[in-house]
């Protein structure tokens, strides 16, 4: 399938002054940074939940999700949506804005279909969104109820009205009872506009998460690009594997849904183990997958398994360092979008056809969808000619209706730049993110232009992790700074000031912002500082900080005695000790070390379960790490492990 949808295709009005230019002085054409995707069709796209319908009607036996040992037809789910609407007679209107702590199951897509039914508007949130961070989104956003297992909601949720759900309580990640839990929006809070049809979280600079609205027609646009390109259709099993608070999850969910496809939900266990993935692959007869980047280079650096049914895996959420190899059989789109441009704004697509080399170089992030114009703007807010890095813009049918806080919409959804000819384009996102556009208007992500940092394909605000410290008492404030190892990967260090006369751990300060975060934004490391270091216009010297930090843990390993453990440890202890450390950057992490409480989260686990098998060639599950009280106890589950594979000795 040829990629016509996503080729450059700039048009003459971008380009014309520059070539008139070259043209009537001699000098070499300079190319401005614009580049356009494919015109719209003349008509609109069609809506997203009549799609879903036209498969009811044409295909009602069809299966809609198939999740192990149980599937739901088309059918089904239709009929399982009109009940949940009746269960709420009448309490969900259209326009209220209703939060989804659902995992990745029928009962999810249930939900969506319901609310979209009621022209609600859906917020997901996940499964354990955390009872303080969901306390202080309904404190800002008008949430008119809470759909979820009782045990998640908040304490504010769980004391008033509920009722229960009629959803589908079978499947892998399904919970047994589902309710709707309704309480009074809190004063001030702010309602959605009329025309959205689904919200999202993004990280907030103020220290609180934003919401962000997106309509209809924006994420139409993005389905029917997505089942263009990956050519889903009756017959195939879309993925259904992205974190429901993360927006790609938006399009996993309704891309199954619009095109006749299964939907599959993957069992939390894939999600962090390249093996298990891609067993699921197998097992599950996956066609077609949306993985986030950290998710999927692993199983890049691994021998592409055979007999897989994969066609098409889109990649996005973090920067992509690797080629597929040559032994890759699914295509492999490198995606980049924030999600203020509804998930996906450029792809580049790498076929198993394609005659590049694979090499180390990493891929760009391509050229924009059907719709979309994209500019780099330099520091003056000019357009740059190509080569030359700046900020992305982003302009189209993709962009999002704004932020529910008006005044932070306007500082971000900006006019277009001085001088583009750009029709149907009438606003600009800044995005914040640096880029360069290449002579054939293909971009390349270089980084961030502030401080937001990725961790794990995750956007974070240092400011939202610093306010979660600062919510203790014992704390009077926190700096966060995010270093890059040797190897290219970010990890976040919190420097936290005590309050007077408080004296708190690094142990029970990340214990306590836990039930504030998502797991990508806790820090792998906290300090207790005195004082926070000043630079010459009296800002926190966060170089300074880094400095000390890399000093301490120097400090660390040489009053240990050596970087590893003595004589008596053993090979396992000695490996999963090294590695740990290397993937942390903490030196000074002992055997005697909590995974967790030294900063292990599921996906660093995920890599030291890759280390791990590369070494040794026997396969960990992530949940063997996460649950043990020390990583002596990691190394002696590898070394249970390892003896039970060795041959019996005569």
């Amino acid at each position: 399938m040829t990629n016509t949808l996503i080729t450059d295709m700039n048009t003459d009005a971008t380009t014309t002054d520059a070539a008139s230019m070259g043209a009537t002085t001699g000098v070499p054409t300079v190319l401005p940074s614009v580049a356009h995707g494919a015109a719209l069709p003349a008509t609109a796209a069609s809506g997203v939940l009549s799609r879903f319908e036209d498969w009811v009607r044409s295909s009602p036996q069809a299966p809609a999700v198939v999740d192990g040992d149980h599937t739901w037809s088309y059918r089904q789910l239709d009929q399982a949506a009109d009940e949940v609407i009746r269960a709420l007679d009448g309490r969900v209107r259209a326009g209220d804005i209703v939060g989804v702590c659902l995992d990745r199951s029928a009962a999810l897509a249930v939900t969506a279909i319901a609310l979209a039914r009621l022209g609600a508007v859906y917020l997901p949130l996940g499964p354990r969104p955390g009872e303080r961070r969901i306390g202080a989104v309904t404190e800002d956003v008008a949430v008119v109820c809470l759909i979820g297992d009782p045990a998640v909601l908040p304490a504010r949720h769980r004391d008033a009205e509920r009722i229960e759900l009629p959803l589908p309580a079978e499947g892998t990640n399904a919970a047994a009872t589902v309710v709707a839990a309704f309480a009074p929006p809190a004063a001030g809070a702010r309602p959605a506009p009329p025309e959205a049809f689904y919200a999202v979280l993004t990280s907030g600079s103020t220290g609180r998460p934003k919401a962000l609205a997106v309509a209809e027609p924006a994420l139409s646009t993005l389905l029917d690009w997505y089942r263009a390109e990956t050519g889903l259709a009756p017959g195939d099993r879309q993925s259904l594997l992205i974190g429901v608070a993360f927006d790609p999850h938006v399009l996993e969910l309704w891309a199954g849904l619009t095109s006749g496809a299964a939907l599959v939900p993957a069992p939390d266990a894939v999600r962090w183990d390249p093996a298990e993935l891609t067993d699921w692959w197998r097992d599950a007869a996956v066609t077609v997958c949306v993985a986030a980047t950290p998710m999927a280079e692993p199983v890049l650096d691994r021998p592409w398994p055979q007999g897989l049914r994969l066609r098409h895996l889109v990649v996005g959420g973090d920067r992509m360092r690797r080629r597929p190899g040559q032994d890759v059989t699914a295509t492999v789109h490198n995606a980049y979008g924030p999600a203020e441009a509804t998930v996906v704004t450029t792809t580049h697509a790498m076929r198993p056809t394609d005659s590049e080399p694979d090499d180390a170089t990493a891929p760009p992030i391509g050229s924009p969808l059907p719709g979309t114009t994209v500019v780099v703007a330099g520091q003056d807010g000019r357009i740059a000619a190509r080569g030359e890095t700046g900020e992305l813009l982003i302009g189209g049918a993709c962009l999002a209706i704004g932020y529910l806080d008006p005044e932070l919409t306007a500082r971000r959804f900006t006019a277009p730049p001085e001088g583009l000819d750009a029709p149907g384009a009438d606003r600009f996102y800044r995005t914040g993110d640096r880029v360069r556009m290449l002579d054939d208007g293909r971009l390349e992500f270089l980084g961030r232009l502030d401080d937001q940092v990725k961790i794990s394909g995750v956007r974070i605000e240092p400011a939202e992790v610093e306010a979660a410290f600062e919510q203790d008492p014992a704390v009077r404030s926190a700096v966060v700074t995010a270093p890059r190892s040797a190897d290219g990967r970010t990890r976040l260090v919190a420097f936290v000031l005590p309050s007077a006369g408080a004296a708190p751990t690094a142990d029970t300060l990340l214990s306590a912002v836990r039930v504030w975060l998502p797991e990508q934004a806790v820090p792998s490391t906290v300090r207790i500082v005195d004082a926070f270091p000043l630079d010459a216009n009296g800002k926190v010297d966060r170089a300074a900080l880094l400095a000390g930090e890399t000093a301490e843990a120097a400090a660390s390993v040489a009053t240990s005695g050596s970087a590893l453990p003595d004589d008596t440890a053993t090979d396992s202890e000695r490996l999963v000790l090294r590695v740990v450390r290397d993937l942390l950057d903490r030196p000074d992490a002992a055997l005697e070390d909590d995974f967790t409480a030294v900063g292990g989260t599921s996906i660093i686990a995920a890599r030291l379960l890759a280390a791990i098998e590369r070494e040794t060639g026997t396969r960990l599950r992530a949940p063997e790490v996460l649950r043990q009280p020390d990583l002596r106890a990691v190394a002696a589950v590898l070394d249970k492990r390892r003896a039970a594979a060795s041959p019996a000795v005569a």
